[in-house]
């Protein structure tokens, strides 16, 4: 990794990348972010790799691993279960006999469905990458193939079966309501955590919803992620419900983290790379690295504990001349592994763990005239001895320093496309100080500020 980062005079690289087998994680004491069970930092950065567990075999399975452990990412989202009248892994082997969640075809055999699952677990821990598996996607709830009493012995089987494995999370649902089958995702949640009480778990709902719409309060969920989804401010038919916010996905984080019991957030599922805007028009724009780059800066400035980022063709695996091919897919995921976003999330992560982590919190009072809308948006964040601003496009921007609580002895440009940093002035002796970005203003042209004691 040649990029480097410069923060508080210390030089962050390729040594931080280095793999360990992975400790379960745990909720930190201030209940706003993730840790080992050691007690270090952990920054969830998370890919949405959906059908690994189906369209992969096990070299391509180590080939998108190997990737994604090169470019930073720790946390692997992935389906157990996309369709259960006809679940078969890249072997053809059954998950299921006769479609029923509570009958798993298991037998000895190194291809058998769970077999590979266990493989690819153990493969993602050996680079030091946690799993996060959500047991059955909503769809299947939502039309009636799944019920509460299978949903019980299912979650069972999962728990017990990958329970022991210290690199794994659950992530209940799956891009649906939490009262479309309620009763099964409060029935896995209570299972998982009454046979796995060891790993965290949490909920996938439906685009522009959050978890805590329904799940707040129960005991099962360790933390909340809500999936801000793919369309634009133009096309959200959602915009005047309450909690819909659009594009503008650290409003999610906002809600979330004033909620009680507090609990950590994070975005886990923004706009793909490479998709069109509102996913269905092939002929669309499409979204960008620099859009991924928005997103992931947004919510965990405001507050969230980490980011997951997705591409179209990698979270399908698509492979050219593929049937149901989705979404106007048009790269093959082997190449689309290495497009320009997933390589730039690793900025966001170094950057994070630059400084010190847990007293970080969200600081809109840095920014007094903070009035822009949509894109011009700015979004602040600070911890003991920094404060970094972010600004999208460039536009100059004000900081309130009598709220910093320190004096700025050093400031720098940060570029979260290339994790480079420029010299920037300090503004010691202004209370309200003026920063104005070192590239032209336009959307894209997204710069961090770092102030350091």
């Amino acid at each position: 990794m040649k990029k480097w980062l410069l923060a508080a005079g210390i030089f962050v690289g390729a040594s931080a990348l280095q793999a360990q087998t992975p400790l379960p994680l745990k909720v930190s004491e201030n209940r706003r972010f993730f840790e080992t069970s050691d007690g270090k930092p952990f920054f969830w950065l998370g890919d949405t790799g959906w059908l690994l567990f189906v369209k992969c075999n096990r070299e391509d399975v180590i080939k998108y691993l190997d990737t994604r452990k090169k470019q930073g990412f720790n946390v692997i989202q992935v389906m157990v279960l996309h369709d259960v009248r006809k679940a078969k892994n890249a072997y053809g082997d059954s998950a299921l006999i006769n479609g029923d969640i509570s009958r798993p075809r298991v037998s000895a055999d190194p291809d058998n469905y769970w077999n590979h699952i266990s493989f690819v677990i153990d493969e993602a821990a050996k680079r030091g990458i946690y799993i996060a598996l959500v047991p059955v996607w909503g769809s299947n709830v939502k039309s009636g193939y799944v019920n509460a009493a299978q949903a019980r012995v299912y979650a069972r089987f999962l728990a017990e079966r990958y329970g022991s494995k210290s690199n794994i999370l659950w992530v209940n649902g799956g891009d649906i309501r939490g009262t479309e089958g309620q009763e099964v995702w409060k029935t896995i949640g209570e299972t998982l955590k009454q046979y796995d009480p060891s790993h965290l778990v949490t909920y996938h709902p439906r685009g522009r919803y959050s978890s805590s719409e329904w799940f707040k309060n129960a005991a099962w969920m360790d933390f909340n992620m809500f999936q801000s989804g793919h369309r634009t401010y133009a096309q959200d038919t959602s915009a005047n419900e309450k909690n819909h916010f659009g594009e503008d996905n650290w409003k999610y984080v906002v809600k979330d983290y004033q909620l009680q019991p507090v609990k950590p957030v994070l975005d886990g599922e923004p706009s793909y790379e490479n998709i069109p805007h509102g996913l269905h028009d092939s002929l669309a724009a499409r979204w960008t690295a620099a859009d991924l780059r928005r997103y992931g800066y947004w919510s965990v400035f405001a507050g969230g504990a980490g980011f997951t980022y997705g591409e179209n063709a990698v979270m399908q695996f698509h492979t050219k001349g593929d049937a149901g091919a989705n979404y106007g897919v048009n790269m093959n995921w082997k190449d689309a592994v290495k497009s320009a976003g997933a390589d730039q999330m690793l900025y966001l992560k170094l950057l994070m763990l630059s400084h010190s982590y847990f007293d970080r919190t969200p600081a809109p009072e840095l920014l007094p005239h903070n009035n822009g809308k949509q894109y011009e948006h700015l979004v602040a964040t600070k911890g003991s001895n920094y404060a970094y601003v972010y600004t999208y496009t460039g536009k100059p921007f004000e900081v309130d320093q009598a709220q910093l609580g320190f004096v700025p002895s050093k400031a720098q440009w940060y570029d979260p496309a290339t994790g480079n940093p420029r010299d920037a002035v300090p503004a010691k002796t202004a209370a309200i100080a003026k920063y104005t970005p070192p590239a032209r203003r336009a959307d894209g042209s997204d710069w961090v500020l770092i102030l350091d004691k």
